[in-house]
């Protein structure tokens, strides 16, 4: 029998990426996120909520997303609603009680507003969580082939990822013959960073930022040379900070980050292409004749790009397919590059060595009496 009682203020986004900005310690998140993916889990964690209310499946048997998994193994209470009729019925920072009870294979999740019962729906539980996870892992082969289907569909309708096809405008910023990082808000993006930190000051690349990436960069103290994207993830300060700004345009003509810049009296250019927004940003490094391109918070392998359980993650596989050989992974470079030697080193070494010089001279008499000597000469040349 489970029992569990959690209760604080509702802060509600369809959207998880730009809520989670906005959410602090003990709030309860009120979402809609069908198939909660890894990198949406880790930010409600860091966050800090203390339950979560998903109007959408937070796993839809598709793919064994380890969303669910990360949450409910942090001790965050997990809640599937049935509707998003919560949405119409509440208002930000409404207090909230969530009550759990039941049996642990099947627990009742109640949703209380002063006493006023709003909504029911199914909490989601460790071990029924767990379960879920390794039953759907034998259904993998599935998946893949959703994925390979996808990702051919893409090849006939995109060709122009492939082809190098993409026209582009001209750029302030300079790719030629340098490295460049490109950072999307992903997984494990702050510990990338974080061992990036020597080659980025050795190497000075370039630093392009996917969207939310340009803020993933600022609270890392880096500025990015330019931001890639739909604009709807960098804030205010991001996109005001000096970077090139570059709105991805769709093939059917919506820029949907066009009219945010335009309002806030900002310069960007227009890149019209299929995919992803990161796809935009690694072609367009590639085109530019960047020397070596590496992948910060993007995903790497197959796992991550089925947690993602989106569409356009089969375009972005395309464009490693097309960029490869001048693509590397943060986590790569992190293991094989050998930072250069800095100056306080050297100088700690310098300082070090005149200090045990000058402690040798003040306790031997004759090599005083020599220093006086010198000292004295020295002035006489001097005129002194």
């Amino acid at each position: 029998m489970v029992q569990q009682t959690v209760s604080g203020p509702v802060r509600a986004g369809r959207r998880t990426k730009l809520l989670v900005k906005h959410l602090v310690r003990g709030d309860i998140a009120l979402i809609d996120h069908e198939d909660l993916d890894r990198v949406s889990a880790e930010e409600l964690v860091a966050a800090g909520v203390a339950a979560v209310l998903n109007c959408g499946a937070s796993s839809s048997g598709s793919y064994p997303n380890m969303g669910p998994q990360l949450l409910v193994e942090a001790g965050i209470l997990l809640v599937d609603l049935p509707d998003d009729e919560l949405f119409d019925l509440l208002s930000d920072g409404d207090p909230l009680v969530v009550v759990a009870e039941g049996p642990a294979e099947r627990t009742l999740g109640e949703v209380l507003r002063r006493g006023e019962l709003l909504a029911s729906g199914d909490v989601l539980g460790l071990e029924r969580v767990r379960a879920e996870t390794e039953a759907r892992r034998s259904e993998i082969g599935q998946a893949l082939e959703r994925f390979a289907h996808n990702t051919i569909e893409h090849m006939r309708e995109e060709r122009e990822l492939l082809a190098g096809g993409i026209e582009l405008p001209r750029f302030a910023t300079d790719f030629r013959d340098r490295s460049t990082l490109v950072v999307v808000r992903g997984v494990e993006h702050q510990r990338d960073l974080r061992a990036l930190r020597p080659f980025i000051r050795d190497m000075r690349p370039v630093i392009v930022a996917v969207d939310g990436g340009a803020e993933a960069l600022l609270e890392a103290g880096l500025t990015p040379d330019m931001i890639v994207g739909d604009m709807d993830s960098a804030g205010e300060a991001a996109l005001r900070c000096g970077a090139e700004l570059v709105v991805h345009s769709y093939p059917d003509g919506r820029a949907p980050g066009r009219q945010r810049l335009q309002e806030m009296g900002v310069s960007f250019k227009l890149v019209p292409a299929p995919g992803t927004s990161q796809d935009v940003a690694m072609l367009l490094a590639a085109e530019k004749g960047a020397r070596l391109i590496v992948s910060v918070g993007s995903q790497f392998n197959l796992v991550e790009f089925l947690d993602r359980n989106r569409k356009g993650m089969s375009s972005t596989f395309l464009t490693r397919l097309r960029i490869g050989e001048i693509l590397v992974d943060a986590k790569g470079v992190s293991r094989l590059y050998r930072p250069r030697p800095g100056l306080t080193p050297l100088l700690v070494v310098i300082a070090a060595g005149l200090v045990a010089m000058i402690a040798v001279v003040w306790m031997t008499p004759a090599l005083r009496d020599v220093v006086n000597l010198l000292w004295l000469k020295l002035q006489l040349l001097l005129g002194g």
